[in-house]
Parts: structure tokens; C-alpha cells; sequence
């Protein structure tokens, strides 16, 4: 298999390096139209896991490129847009796809990426039959880990491995895979994370499914530690987070630290499906209390 000149910016991309995958496309020059295309793409969609939507809105109003690469506003937007605000976006998308062209696969993957974020997996999976790239195919690997198709996603990670064996989405696939599957599959998942870790840098990402391991094995201070190290290089990195949350539950930490974490995450995080279910529960438990003071 020919060496791809863009191996490191998609795979700082992918393993949660956003920053490092900005830099590494920044530095390399070429005359190459598609190259020059997928260096902008994989650097907005860098910017875009940085939270820096106002920075893509604003450089993407002004581009005059490819539109696989303008589509990545219609993520920004929707990423940035309170929920209500969301609608009219989800419709534009909607537009945009009915009249896709197979060769934007950045808008296919723009696409399912709003449908799962909406918590409309079948969506999602639709757009996502339209692709047949590596990274298409993990994300749809994800959404049948969300559907608890297992064998679904078994289905998927073998036809990745077929593909490309040592890609890193294929690795992070098998870790997401096993993790989920349990039992002695957790330490297979151990060693993916662990050596794609020493491999190339210990990111949040990789660092949260390391810590989501140790979790599942029961082994708390461990996980901490990982989380600790996570909350370093990313102090508002929503899975690391949730699984403070966690794990302060398990180590029997007091409820100030789990208050203070949620606090936290509903501040920095206030649409993330996480946030909006547990408001939901609390909603509900306010409700319960009235309805029952009101007996009274």
C-alpha cells in the first residue's frame, strides 16, 4: 500500500491530537489540488473538535474553494446553535445531502455526525451506506456500538481490518468494540489503547478509553490517575469529565467533588446529551417532589 503524504495529519486528527494535526498540515506545501483540499478540510475539522466555530464560521464564509471543505460550516454552526436553533440547520443539511455529490464524502460524514449528535442513529447509518472510506465505516461501527448491534459492529471492525489491519482507526475501533463487548476482551482493549498511547501521544481521547478500561476491570485509583493526567492537557475534555464523575462514585469521594465536577460539565458542556439527560432526570425529580408536597 502506497505511503499516504497526509498519514500524520489524519492521524493526529484521529487520535484527539487536534492541535498536532493542525500544525503537521500547516507545514506541509503542495501543488496537489486534492491535497491541498484534504489538508483544509482535516485543519477546519481540527478547529471544530477545538470548539473554535467562530474561527471556521468566519474563515469559511471567506473561502472559495471546494465545497467539501465550505460543508464544514453547516457542522460549525450546528456545534455553536443553541437547540432551538438547530432546526433550520439540520433542514439545510437535509437539502445538501438530497442533492450530495459521491465524491464530498466530508459531507456525508458532516452529516451522520449531526444525526448522532440529534441521537438519530438509523439517520446517521443511512448517510453513512453512501461511503465506503475507512473513516466511514468506524463511525458506523459506533453507531451500531450506540444501537447494541454488537454483531453489527463485529461486522464493520472485520471488514476495517480486511482493509487496513494497522490503521488507527481500525485500532481505536477494535479498542471501542472490545470495551463494550466486556469480559476478556477488556484486556485486548487494555493493550490498543495502552500501545497507541506509547506509540504516538497520550491524548484525552485515548486517555478516556484507557481510563473506560481500568473502570470496567475495577480498577479505580488507576483510572483516576488516567483521568488526572487527561484533565491536564484538556481541563474541560467532556469524556474525561463524565468519567470523573464516575469514578469519584467508586473511590467514595465526597459530593462536593461530584457537584463541583457537574457544575463543571453543565457550565462548559450545557448541550451535551450527557448534561441534557441528567437535567431531564433532575426535571423529573422536582416534579415528583411537588406532586408529593402538594399530597401533603
Amino acid at each position: 500500500m502506497p505511503v499516504d503524504p497526509l498519514f500524520d495529519v489524519k492521524n493526529a486528527y484521529y487520535i484527539g491530537n487536534y492541535q498536532g494535526c493542525i500544525n503537521e498540515a500547516q507545514r506541509i506545501k503542495t501543488d496537489d489540488i486534492n491535497q491541498k483540499k484534504d489538508l483544509d478540510v482535516f485543519i477546519y475539522r481540527a478547529y471544530i473538535s477545538l470548539k473554535k466555530y467562530a474561527l471556521v464560521l468566519d474563515e469559511l464564509e471567506r473561502y472559495s474553494g471546494p465545497d467539501e471543505v465550505r460543508d464544514l460550516r453547516l457542522l460549525a454552526k450546528f456545534l455553536s446553535a443553541e437547540p432551538q436553533a438547530r432546526v433550520p440547520i439540520c433542514e439545510e443539511l437535509e437539502k445538501k445531502l438530497s442533492a450530495f455529490s459521491s465524491k464530498n464524502e466530508t459531507l456525508l460524514l458532516v452529516g451522520a455526525t449531526i444525526y448522532m449528535h440529534q441521537g438519530d442513529i438509523t439517520g446517521a447509518l443511512k448517510v453513512l451506506s453512501n461511503c465506503s472510506s475507512l473513516e466511514s465505516m468506524a463511525l458506523s461501527l459506533q453507531c451500531y456500538i450506540l444501537l447494541d448491534r454488537l454483531d453489527l459492529a463485529t461486522q464493520e471492525l472485520n471488514m476495517m481490518i480486511s482493509r487496513d489491519e494497522d490503521a488507527s482507526l481500525t485500532q481505536l475501533s477494535s479498542g471501542w468494540l472490545h470495551l463494550r463487548t466486556g469480559g476478556d476482551k477488556l484486556q485486548e482493549a487494555f493493550y490498543i489503547f495502552t500501545e497507541m498511547a506509547d506509540k504516538n501521544t497520550k491524548t484525552p481521547l485515548l486517555a478516556v478509553g484507557l481510563a473506560s478500561v481500568l473502570i470496567a476491570q475495577g480498577k479505580y485509583e488507576e483510572a483516576d490517575q488516567c483521568l488526572a493526567e487527561s484533565l491536564e492537557k484538556d481541563p474541560n475534555h467532556v469524556e474525561t469529565l463524565i468519567n470523573q464523575i464516575v469514578i469519584s462514585q467508586f473511590l467514595g469521594k465526597g459530593p462536593d467533588v461530584c457537584a463541583r465536577l457537574l457544575s463543571q460539565l453543565k457550565t462548559s458542556h450545557c448541550h451535551h446529551p450527557f448534561v441534557r439527560e441528567i437535567q431531564g432526570k433532575e426535571q423529573e425529580f422536582e416534579k415528583l417532589c411537588r406532586a408529593f408536597s402538594e399530597m401533603d
